[in-house]
């Protein structure tokens, strides 16, 4: 895949974000890349963003744009930041890359009222024919590496992570199921999201007592 349909996949993918956070929120980003879905952020829904990233570069990207970024690693958890200080914690096709997801989806939890996640679905139809009939790990659009460099360490499905948050006491507020980075609301996609849908978008909350 060329890097123009690379950068137009994710613009994609970030638009689908961007409707599910509301105006004037305040939001911080892990794992923030280059920072443009903060700044996709910052000027249609007018956000006070703040980023995280692990890379020095991507680090030094953002500072570039103006934005205000910290270099971090999402796996050590988000000490610095205090109880509900934000009311949405991004965390963008990076949990499947991070080495204790689960403590990062707590995190996120502790400081943000709410948490939008958004993975790529190792459950999907491809991908399951692909294992089956070459019996080797899939390479597809959405997990585009081979075995033995790929960033990902914890592959799941959304049936894997909608049972992480009901054994976690996790609310799912809302459910995006993504095809071409594209949302997708068909009633086959909402009763088989697992095998239909190539990436997953949820916004959780702590459940209410």
């Amino acid at each position: 895949m060329s890097p123009e349909n690379k950068r137009a996949i994710q613009h994609a993918d970030y638009e689908q974000i961007v409707r599910l956070v509301p105006e004037g929120s305040k939001v911080l980003d892990l794992g923030c890349g280059d920072g443009r879905l903060l700044r996709m952020l910052m000027e249609s829904k007018n956000v006070r963003g703040r980023g995280v990233d692990i890379d020095e570069e991507n680090v030094v990207e953002c500072i570039r744009k103006g934005l205000s970024v910290f270099q971090g690693d999402l796996d050590e958890g988000l000490a610095d930041y205090q109880e509900g200080s934000y009311d949405y914690v991004i965390l963008n096709r990076t949990l499947q890359v991070v080495y204790r997801p689960d403590y990062v989806i707590k995190e996120m939890l502790r400081v943000g009222r709410k948490a939008i996640v958004s993975f790529p679905n190792f459950g999907h139809w491809r991908v399951r024919l692909d294992l089956m009939l070459t019996g080797l790990m899939p390479v597809t659009r959405m997990l585009p590496f081979e075995w033995y460099n790929t960033p990902n360490i914890h592959l799941l499905t959304i049936k894997d992570f909608k049972r992480f948050c009901m054994l976690n006491g996790i609310d799912i507020l809302d459910e995006v199921s993504l095809v071409h980075s594209r949302r997708v609301s068909g009633r086959r996609h909402k009763l088989f999201p697992n095998l239909l849908a190539e990436e997953g978008i949820f916004v959780i909350a702590p459940r209410k007592i």
